[in-house]
């Protein structure tokens, strides 16, 4: 039993972490025509990235948390957020 509390508390550490750079301060510091190695110092790695022809659109956190930045040629044309505050 107490190592399953142990696992539980890990991973609710480890979600918490990961989280963490998901805030209105973070989610300000993006501006149009970064890079994506820019985006990615900023917020860490993403969640998800998809691409679609000349489009790479990534998420960072969930469908409840998110950044969603979408870059072309390699920089952020649009980014939006939910949740962060």
């Amino acid at each position: 039993m107490r190592t399953r509390t142990l696992i539980a508390t890990l991973f609710a550490a480890l979600a918490l972490a990961a989280c963490s750079k998901l805030t209105p301060e973070n989610y300000d510091r993006l501006k149009l025509g970064m890079s994506y190695p820019e985006v990615k110092a900023i917020l860490g790695d993403p969640a998800a990235c998809n691409d679609l022809l000349t489009v790479k659109s990534c998420t960072w956190g969930d469908e409840k948390r998110y950044i969603s930045v979408n870059f072309v040629a390699d920089q952020v044309v649009l980014f939006n957020s939910s949740n962060l505050r």
